[in-house]
């Protein structure tokens, strides 16, 4: 078994249920994420998203801006929107080798069909590349309510499956998990995951500070499940769409509520463009 390389203080308790968390940037946050460096711990891991039409040059400046600033980059790599092998292993090499990148990210991506030779994450991983590139740990997608294209017996059998492919090459795996607004259903899913005998590292998805509407656009846009009672849950009436909103009482149901039955999670935070406002939130809920 491969020892997760995730956070260099990942096998210790946390301080505070923010203790270790991560986040996101895309290629156009360098400059946000400069702003916000002096809140951030030193070794923050930090995703840098593969977005459609953005050339891979911008997202290297960005993965190297990560490093530059003393954190540790996590680059995505989108499965369908990689025209080809060559393309894939280029910008792999140019991570390593530009900015030490010793951890990846892999999503299917949205695109119903591949642009190039590649279908899903599975595809990726089975090429041998990371693991010749020398990365330690690849992060996978983790989806607490549900997959729109697969049963949950179907999305068992893919992460069971790609969780043991990630440690047959010698890497560590980490699930990365969708931002969602109910609790209850993470929690829930967190000890499925466990009862279904895998011990990952979770990184829990959570919704940067955001007004109400950009809130529930992103929702849509990803799946997350948004009704009348979760928003209830989360602190959010769904007839009231004016201001904006914080994950204080998601936060606050993770810190009251996780347990060694949920075995070892930290949070992942999706700043929804708002990077420097993110990280201060954090630094204000931590301190307080």
């Amino acid at each position: 078994m491969v020892k997760p390389l995730i956070h260099p203080n990942w096998e210790r308790a946390p301080d505070g249920v923010t203790d270790g968390y991560s986040l996101e940037m895309t290629a156009k946050d360098i400059e946000s994420l400069r702003a916000a460096a002096a809140l951030m711990p030193v070794d923050t891991p930090v995703a840098v998203t593969f977005l459609p039409g953005e050339e891979p040059a911008a997202r290297v400046a960005a993965t190297r801006a990560v490093r530059d600033l003393g954190f540790e980059p996590m680059p995505h790599f989108s499965a369908r929107r990689i025209t080809s092998q060559a393309e894939f292993e280029d910008y792999l090499q140019a991570v390593v080798h530009e900015a030490g990148v010793k951890r990846c990210f892999v999503v299917a991506g949205d695109p119903p069909e591949p642009q190039g030779p590649f279908f899903d994450t599975s595809a990726l991983i089975a090429t041998g590349a990371f693991e010749r590139a020398g990365i330690k740990a690849i992060g996978i997608g983790g989806h607490p309510e549900g997959h729109p294209n697969m049963n949950a017996a179907q999305c068992w059998q893919v992460l069971e499956a790609k969780v043991a492919e990630i440690e047959r090459r010698g890497m560590a795996p980490l699930i990365v998990t969708q931002f969602s607004f109910d609790p209850d259903a993470v929690l829930a899913w967190l000890e499925e995951l466990r009862a279904h005998g895998i011990d990952a590292p979770v990184r829990v998805g959570i919704p940067g500070p955001a007004g109400i509407k950009t809130l529930l656009r992103f929702a849509a846009r990803c799946g997350v499940g948004a009704s009348a009672s979760v928003m209830k849950k989360y602190g959010i009436s769904i007839t009231n769409l004016i201001g904006n909103a914080g994950p204080d009482k998601l936060v606050d149901t993770f810190a009251a509520r996780l347990g060694e039955e949920h075995g070892p999670v930290r949070l992942h935070f999706y700043p929804f463009g708002g990077l420097v406002r993110t990280v201060e939130w954090i630094a204000a809920y931590a301190k307080a």
